[in-house]
């Protein structure tokens, strides 16, 4: 029988093995066997290409979302110590998690009505010299977030500041911007009670008065608000070249643009609502009903807006947390470091397991509530995760200057450590 040529589409003769078209009594059997080897090794191929397609998606993925990847990897780890069991969905700061989304929804509705830039507008035309910028940035989130707690102040002002800085033509400091900004945010946090959520869990632990609460953390606040001014003082003298774009001069920004004013309204009383429920004047679960209803009859494209990494970054760190917690050789551990040492413990535990889990976590093995309300609220300087709100900096740098990322992180730990040195000297 004579050999066919493959038909169109079918194997290729150079993936056929040519030693099968040999001639032999079973010649005509060879070929087949030689197609069917060729089959079998484009199969491995497209195997091997699959196999090669996910591990760069893995990577890519691993570098956009750096710091959800390296959270996913320390719960999967937690999770071999204690295997899930009912008590994991206790770990979850629902209450927490529900606020974010709220706030990420809300500020998503604001920027896409222009209220960023039209306050930006007002705020370029007082101001023109870039120290003068970052100080109103900067100041913002340090004192707003005394009231509104510190990841409020972020999601806030964070893009707020970007918006301002790309108005201007300054987006040559977005990087030490949002570094002092996110300093200030955890460090004008930590004056009051309701500044950020180890405050008040601590506070009502701890059944001191608000005056007092306020007059221990009052050295420290003071002291960080000098340090943000010698950071905005440098910041200043290196980007004092800086002059504002002529599309920003006054009169300029927003040229005839009106805000709708029923979205508008909308937004702000969803603000508002935002703002009652921190201060534990409203559930949050009623909170996150009217935002989910007033977004899906107005706006359901804001739905798309909110950053779901962020908030699987914050499930995934709970989770390690709350294992870790579960661990009794770790909690042992904890025990004999802490005592006679709760300042510099907490500090040091907050680097791994940031601010608010530590003082959950360190709540049980100590009752010198001044000394680990101090160490907490200084622990949230250091590494990124050393308070949970620094994420919300991160992502903003990480989505929209993906480029930066590294000197940011650089930087920001740098910076953080310097502040940390300063306070910790004077605490002890």
């Amino acid at each position: 029988m004579p050999l066919k040529r493959p038909a169109a589409g079918g194997e290729s003769w150079s993936r056929i093995h040519y030693s099968s078209l040999i001639l032999s009594p079973i010649g005509d059997i060879i070929p087949m066997a030689g197609i069917l080897r060729g089959t079998g090794w484009n199969n491995r191929m497209k195997q091997q290409r699959m196999g090669t397609y996910g591990m760069k998606r893995i990577k890519a993925f691993a570098k956009k979302e750096t710091v959800l990847s390296a959270a996913i990897v320390l719960a999967l780890v937690s999770m071999v110590l204690v295997k899930p069991d009912k008590e994991y969905l206790a770990y979850m700061d629902y209450r927490t998690m529900g606020l974010l989304f709220c706030l990420m929804t809300v500020m998503a509705g604001f920027n896409r009505l222009g209220v960023f830039r039209a306050a930006g507008g007002k705020l370029l035309g007082r101001v023109s010299r870039a120290g003068c910028v970052a100080a109103v940035l900067v100041y913002l989130c340090f004192f707003f977030s005394m009231i509104i707690t510190n990841d409020v102040a972020l999601i806030t002002f964070v893009p707020f500041g970007i918006t301002v800085l790309k108005m201007a033509g300054m987006e040559a400091m977005v990087v030490p911007v949002v570094l002092l900004q996110t300093i200030g945010a955890n460090l004008g946090s930590m004056m009051t009670p309701v500044g950020n959520p180890q405050n008040l869990y601590l506070y009502s632990r701890a059944g001191i008065p608000a005056l007092d609460f306020v007059g221990l953390m009052m050295p420290y606040t003071l002291a960080s608000f000098a340090l943000l001014g010698i950071g905005l003082i440098i910041v200043g003298r290196l980007f004092r070249g800086l002059k504002r774009g002529e599309e920003c001069r006054e009169g300029k920004t927003c040229p005839g643009e009106k805000l709708p004013l029923g979205p508008l309204f909308t937004y702000t009383a969803l603000f508002g609502l935002s703002i009652c429920c921190v201060a534990h004047m409203l559930p949050w679960q009623l909170l996150l009903i009217l935002v989910l209803a007033a977004v899906w009859m107005g706006d359901r494209s804001l739905l798309l807006a909110v950053d779901y990494s962020l908030l699987a970054t914050f499930g995934a760190f709970f989770i390690f947390i709350g294992n870790m917690g579960r661990v009794p050789a770790f909690c042992r551990m904890l025990e004999d470091i802490l005592n006679g040492r709760e300042i510099l413990t907490a500090v040091a535990a907050s680097q791994v397991l940031s601010n608010v889990p530590a003082a959950l976590l360190l709540s049980g093995f100590t009752d010198r509530w001044e000394c680990l309300i101090v160490g907490t609220n200084l622990g949230g300087l250091g590494t990124l995760i050393a308070s949970m709100a620094s994420l919300i900096s991160y992502k903003y740098i990480a989505r929209l200057y993906p480029m930066y990322r590294g000197r940011y992180l650089a930087w920001f730990t740098a910076v953080n450590l310097a502040f940390l040195a300063v306070l910790l000297w004077i605490a002890l």
